[in-house]
């Protein structure tokens, strides 16, 4: 979980390179805060209280829960210092987790685990615990055991994987959720617990060998197993991202920023999409493995949205014998073409080389291998500009074009720029999507919609009562529009290929825009099929190129976790199933520290002309603070103030008759 914590980064004054001060924002501010308030710790606190590990313990535990964010935005919340200095004040030794409990209803803190429920069959749902170990230096997980509670904890199926050497002041687990059969009917709240046993040799106090024994609860919403129809699979293990290599972004407009370094997820950069597809009803999985090790019956359609790496041919091989029992197949792809490939690259001042993109956009060679099978191609020509589609203003931004396409199916054209040769040449284009201007423009085949069965019939417009036994394909050749923050999303269209290929009818707006004439099967536009770029370095990081380059890797084998063996549990309170958030200190409380050890900060951090600050006992000794003490005070002062006022009376008349005699003389 990353963050850790958050803190003020937002217009942080600061000193300037040139003089005087200026206002900064961002990560690069927050961090040197956080180092200020650990430099204000470690001199405050007893030296034996600091490590590393009681440290960041001493910042997460006691940082306060932000109400919006999630979990990974702001970490464990926001900094105290006050509470971080008091917990370090009275620390003892301890190991803790970050995050403490799992809680996937726990919504929003707990996005993305809390949007989608579990259930049979579903992909395993991952949660990634830090073990931090403030015992020592070093230490070690001898066990972990789960404790399902009773009745229901039982259909939950929970395996770990972890390390057991905790070196130097922590370790992680990752552990995998998933249901059991015996729960594919169930609907309700399950819960759990899951112990973490750890040995670690304590060289600070007592110099002994210390064992304990850590709480993870577990907290999960399963629901009845979902129809095929409403389950759609997401494929993110052919996605590959820096800074394993130079992967471009997807639109070659945004030069300010040109790695691709949000890894394609459907929880970062397509998040948007994701909330969309939720909130009509979809369940998306996040396929992790190679296609073999998974039951694609179990899927309406597979999402193949920008992916970078190459298929196995085993992969393409299962593809279509799944396409041919029911899974529609959608791919939203990008740009390629392996001239422009040298026009983006850049020099990096940090790493003194150029940087020379691994493949476009998106992997087209390796599409055209996997679509080649229902004779569909994509082009190398990059294309861009902004038109209406259906009644939705669409932006096409650096994308690619269909290059062949069967007769049978359905083609959707649009009337835009050829930016790659734009690029290439040194023209400056329309930018930013202007209609009306910026180079020639030309009719291009942008979506395509197929029936991949073979018999020659009409696939327009099937209903639920006419549904054929092979799945369906969507090819569009942007997918810029589904990743959050652009400009013109086009999650309406996701939704209507959706409607096709799970349903088999092609929304009318749809139908409207299809060319209407017969096209040829290849060459729709005078185009060549997209080649490798030749001296690529794709085989050093793909997960399917062997790394000397000589082909694709063996399939690796299917990963089939090991749960670990229930040992069930009465359920506690409901109030006690979640690990509780520290509490925030109050500033009054906090005095000076009286324990031995503890240095003095020193006079500069406080400020000029501030006084040394004194030990408790001597505040106590010279502040009254009895409500006696007080009494006695306010007695003296009335006791002082009605004696002057007395003198005052009695000597005063003598004092002025004798200024008036001593005036008149």
């Amino acid at each position: 979980m990353k963050p850790d914590i958050v803190t003020y980064g937002s217009g942080v004054r600061g000193s300037s390179v040139n003089g005087g001060c200026k206002s900064l924002s961002g990560t690069s501010v927050a961090s040197p805060v956080v180092a200020g308030a650990i430099a204000l710790l470690a001199s405050g606190v007893p030296r034996q209280n600091l490590s590393p590990a009681s440290v960041k313990q001493a910042l997460c535990i006691t940082a306060r829960r932000l109400s919006g964010p999630n979990m990974f935005e702001q970490g464990h919340g926001k900094l105290d210092l006050i509470s971080a200095y008091q917990f370090l004040r009275e620390y003892e030794p301890q190991a803790s987790l970050s995050p403490p409990y799992i809680d996937l209803t726990e919504c929003q803190y707990m996005w993305p685990y809390c949007t989608q429920p579990l259930y049979y069959s579903a992909q395993p749902t991952i949660a990634n615990v830090t073990v931090i170990n403030g015992l020592g230096v070093a230490g070690k997980i001898t066990k972990v055991s789960w404790h399902p509670h009773l009745p229901n904890g039982g259909i939950l199926s929970v395996s770990v994987d972890f390390i057991d050497i905790l070196w130097p002041w922590s370790g992680w687990l990752a552990i995998k959720f998933s249901v059991l059969e015996s729960g594919a009917n169930f609907d309700g709240i399950v819960e759990g617990h899951v112990n973490i046993t750890i040995e670690s040799f304590d060289v600070v106090f007592d110099y002994v060998m210390k064992n304990t024994t850590l709480m993870l609860p577990i907290r999960a919403r399963v629901i009845p197993v979902p129809v095929r129809g409403r389950r759609l699979l997401w494929d993110q293990f052919h996605s590959l991202r820096y800074p394993g290599g130079y992967f471009p972004r997807d639109d070659l407009r945004a030069k300010h920023d040109p790695l691709d370094w949000h890894a394609d997820h459907v929880h970062t950069n397509f998040r948007d999409m994701y909330r969309r597809l939720r909130e009509h009803g979809f369940y998306l999985e996040v396929m992790g493995s190679p296609l073999t090790c998974i039951d694609t019956s179990l899927y309406g359609a597979l999402l193949l949205v920008d992916p970078e790496d190459e298929y196995f041919p085993e992969e393409m091989a299962a593809l279509k014998k799944a396409v041919d029992s029911g899974l529609s197949l959608i791919v939203f792809a990008d740009w390629y073409n392996a001239s422009l490939l040298r026009h983006v690259k850049f020099y990096d001042e940090n790493t003194r080389q150029w940087w020379i993109p691994e493949t476009g956009g998106a992997n087209v060679p390796a599409l055209n291998d996997l679509l080649s099978m229902f004779q569909v191609a994509l082009g190398d020509r990059v294309f861009e500009g902004a038109f209406k589609l259906a009644g939705h203003p669409v932006y096409y931004a650096s994308g690619t074009h269909i290059h062949s396409f069967p007769e049978h199916g359905v083609l959707v054209t649009a009337k835009l720029s050829d930016q790659g040769q734009q690029i290439m040449s040194g023209e400056k284009g329309n930018g930013g999507g202007d209609t009306t201007g910026g180079g020639k423009k030309v009719d291009v085949p942008i979506l395509g919609l197929l029936q991949t069965e073979s018999e020659p019939r009409d696939y327009t417009n099937d209903t639920n009562n006419k549904l054929p036994r092979a799945g369906r394909l969507v090819v569009y050749g942007d997918s810029s529009c589904l990743e959050g923050g652009a400009a013109r999303p086009c999650h309406w269209l996701l939704l209507a290929a959706l409607q096709y290929a799970l349903v088999g009818h092609v929304p009318t707006s749809l139908r409207e825009a299809a060319a209407t004439s017969h096209h040829r099967d290849v060459h729709i536009i005078p185009s060549d099929l997209p080649k490798r770029a030749e001296g690529g370095r794709l085989h050093a990081y793909s997960r399917v190129l062997s790394p000397d380059g000589s082909g694709p890797r063996p399939v690796p084998e299917c990963a089939s976790p090991s749960p670990m063996n229930p040992e069930p549990v009465h359920a506690p309170p409901s109030a006690r199933t979640l690990a509780p958030r520290h509490q925030p200190t109050d500033p009054k409380s906090i005095a000076a520290p009286d324990i031995e050890g503890t240095e003095a900060a020193p006079r500069a951090w406080r400020g000029a002309g501030v006084a040394p600050s004194r030990s408790r006992a001597d505040d106590e000794e010279s502040s009254p603070t009895t409500f006696t003490s007080r009494a006695l005070t306010l007695c003296a002062i009335i006791l002082i103030v009605y004696s002057l006022h007395a003198f005052w009376k009695r000597c005063g008349r003598k004092i002025r008759r004798r200024k008036l005699i001593s005036l008149a003389t």
